[in-house]
């Protein structure tokens, strides 16, 4: 455990509460260096109680911001556990969580341009008034985020089914929280929309009303299972792009059944090159 780690992952912002509790298990078995970070994705899961695909996506993009790295492996009873490393310089780029520190008080220098009403000091008028004084006009926060924010969770809630619906203010304010934590309005919608379509039979008793299905996180077991059938579609797409490849490399008469679409994709995805794509007589 490394005190230093942990401080420096508490002060800055890592975009979610999610993001941040990960990082905070993670940062509690790390050396004072960020490395000798040794625990599966399932003990994160366990001691987080999150789910196990947002944990292993959390993870995965914390590799790709360069915020984790792989440093190797160690042997365990169910093969192996990949060694994560924190990358200090990286986390100490981030945004920190400090609030910034607001000058109040009189000032020596420089001179204040207008006629000072506070304090002064070798006959220099402070400030007009304090940044905290009642009748400061402060700058109006930004409600740009929140109204879209609002307007996801009112369509969301929306997809409900009307006969379950009960406290909106609770539902929105849940379905506001999980899309701060990281999930996408799109999967949280299809949640909804499948648990309607999966309990339409229902008799009033098996039903949930929307209050407690969004309290009780419901809404989680349908999106992992979402974002468990994109990966599964994923490496489906990826062991097809393979054999593609194989059949230009190999110049198979199956080349004829490529489209020019897939042609794209595997000289995006680095395949294949140009040259095998015209020595197999395709066209991108």
């Amino acid at each position: 455990m490394s005190w230093r780690v942990a401080n420096t992952c508490a002060e800055r912002k890592f975009g979610s509460a999610t993001r941040k509790q990960i990082i905070m298990f993670l940062a509690d078995k790390a050396s004072d260096d960020g490395s000798g970070i040794w625990c599966s994705k399932g003990t994160i899961q366990r001691h987080t109680e999150l789910g196990e695909t947002t944990v292993k996506r959390t993870v995965r993009e914390f590799l790709k911001e360069g915020i984790l790295v792989e440093t190797g492996a160690r042997t365990c009873k169910n093969g192996f556990t990949v060694v994560y490393r924190i990358d200090l310089a990286k986390v100490e780029a981030l945004e920190p969580t400090l609030e910034p520190k607001i000058e109040t008080g009189s000032k020596v220098a420089p001179v204040q341009p207008g006629p000072g009403t506070g304090a002064t000091v070798a006959g220099v008028p402070g400030p007009p008034r304090p940044p905290n004084h009642p009748k400061t006009i402060h700058k109006p926060p930004t409600r740009g985020r929140e109204a879209a924010a609002n307007e996801e969770a009112e369509k969301i809630l929306a997809a409900y089914p009307p006969d379950r619906l009960r406290g909106k203010a609770a539902c929105i304010a849940q379905i506001e929280e999980a899309l701060k934590e990281g999930i996408e309005p799109d999967d949280l919608l299809q949640a909804v929309q499948a648990y309607g379509t999966d309990s339409a039979g229902f008799t009033r008793s098996k039903v949930c009303y929307s209050d407690n299905w969004f309290q009780s996180r419901r809404w989680q077991a349908f999106v992992d299972k979402q974002a468990e059938d994109r990966e599964k579609a994923k490496v489906l797409e990826a062991d097809h792009h393979a054999r593609l490849a194989c059949w230009i490399s190999d110049r198979s008469p199956m080349c004829k059944h490529i489209t020019a679409k897939q042609v794209d994709g595997l000289l995006a995805s680095k395949l294949v090159t140009q040259a095998q794509i015209q020595a197999a007589g395709l066209r991108s």
